[in-house]
């Protein structure tokens, strides 16, 4: 199917374009032809997921692909491993794996993503001995830029492997993914309040002891919301929320307070602080045991902005407290609480986690709010510490820049030579953070 280009803006309102073209291909077949055509007007092209991501990533001026196919396409139940569309949402992924009783290992707390999206941007979930999205895919296929089908796996061009795991859409339009799943499993999640200060010194050892830690600061507030889930065993009882009570958690309370933190601080900025210990007072402390997905993943409805940052992970507690002292010098009223999760070293060549186990800062802004300078600022703390930016978030950096912050950046640029050397699948974002 081909449509005239429309207005496409991303889910956070920070990135629009009128491509010249939209298609909508139903198979691999669909897209290689959607490539050739592409390469015989010398237009440029581009798949762009389900618009999450907040950087200029997906902007596709010429011509927009739109992956119209989803499901699971193979299945090696004795192995585990899942072949899936790659515009399958991850959000569908927990229906389509129940069958086979199989789960992905760890997520993110967002499931709205394309499954092709998600691991081309390296997005990633938090515990110290998993790491991202992109280390649980073990096959990818996808188009070239001259149109021609290239498997990748571990037993077939594997040497491409570690490039096409975190592509940044650079590589060709993926059409297949294959995940290694495990066995379902329960999450057994606790939540609760405590202080700043003693998080951040326990943070390098939690991060390390429990499954998946993670925790928010709300800035203005002295204390910290902490999530720490643990993995259960085979035969472990659910105990999960009532539906009332994650309504009201969830939809009132937390999609509810940002509302009206975020809603204070375009009115009546000096209201942020009073809202934010709010916040912190109604949140948390709450234990529950569910399906993990249900434990990873929160509904969020209030638009924002993120610009988030790997860095080693004994870093984070001194970048943390340097953000907060930023944030008062400033005098800044900052209505988002901040993220910090963690992950495992691996070696993806453009992931984030990349050779070092990692910790993650992230920092948010309203949509409706500038959030250049508090950004700019953040990054500079992030950048003194080694940090390295999330691709699919918002950053200012470039290719002479990011080089020295991954050993295999002139490595994936080879592959990029050879996969696409017309810079079919490039766009302005790839450009400055590739180079041409």
């Amino acid at each position: 199917m081909t449509a005239s280009g429309a207005l496409w803006r991303n889910w956070a309102r920070s990135q629009s374009v009128i491509p010249a073209r939209v298609e909508r291909p139903t198979s691999a077949e669909a897209v290689q032809r959607a490539v050739l055509a592409a390469a015989r007007t010398g237009s440029r092209i581009k798949a762009v997921g389900a618009g999450h991501s907040f950087s200029g990533i997906a902007l596709a001026p010429g011509v927009q692909l739109d992956l119209d196919f989803t499901g699971i396409l193979a299945v090696d139940e004795a192995a585990g491993r899942v072949t899936l569309a790659a515009g399958t949402r991850l959000h569908q992924l927990p229906a389509l794996l129940k069958p086979y009783g199989l789960a992905l290992e760890n997520m993110g707390d967002v499931d709205r993503q394309t499954l092709a999206g998600a691991t081309s941007t390296g997005t990633h979930g938090t515990g110290g001995a998993f790491a991202g999205l992109a280390a649980q895919i073990v096959a990818v296929t996808l188009v070239t830029g001259d149109g021609s089908l290239l498997t990748v796996s571990e037993t077939e061009n594997a040497a491409l492997l570690p490039a096409v795991r975190v592509g940044l859409g650079a590589l060709g339009i993926l059409v297949d993914i294959t995940i290694q799943c495990v066995p379902a499993y329960l999450l057994h999640a606790v939540e609760t309040t405590e202080p700043f200060d003693a998080v951040l010194a326990a943070y390098p050892e939690r991060s390390r002891a429990a499954d998946h830690f993670e925790f928010y600061w709300f800035p203005h507030t002295d204390a910290v919301l902490t999530k720490t889930n643990t993995r259960l065993r085979p035969g472990a009882s659910r105990a999960p929320l009532g539906r009332m009570r994650r309504f009201v958690d969830d939809e009132l309370l937390a999609n509810g307070l940002y509302r009206s933190s975020c809603a204070a601080g375009l009115l009546l900025p000096a209201l942020v602080p009073r809202v934010n210990r709010l916040a912190d007072r109604l949140s948390g402390n709450r234990t529950y045991t569910d399906y993990s997905h249900r434990v990873f993943t929160t509904n969020r409805s209030v638009r924002f902005h993120e610009m988030e940052y790997a860095l080693p992970r004994e870093q984070v507690p001194e970048a943390l407290r340097e953000v907060r002292a930023l944030i008062e010098k400033r005098g800044w009223t900052i209505s988002f609480p901040l993220e910090v999760r963690s992950a495992a070293a691996d070696d993806i060549w453009l992931s984030t986690g990349f050779g070092r186990e990692t910790g993650y800062i992230a920092v948010h802004r309203y949509y409706r709010e500038d959030p250049r300078e508090y950004f700019a600022g953040v990054e500079a703390i992030m950048r003194a510490h080694g940090g390295r930016p999330h691709w699919g978030k918002m950053h200012d950096l470039d290719a002479d820049t990011l080089r020295g912050s991954y050993p295999h950046f002139d490595d994936f640029l080879a592959v990029r030579d050879r996969l696409d050397p017309e810079r079919r699948f490039t766009n302005r974002y790839l450009e400055r953070v590739l180079g041409r």
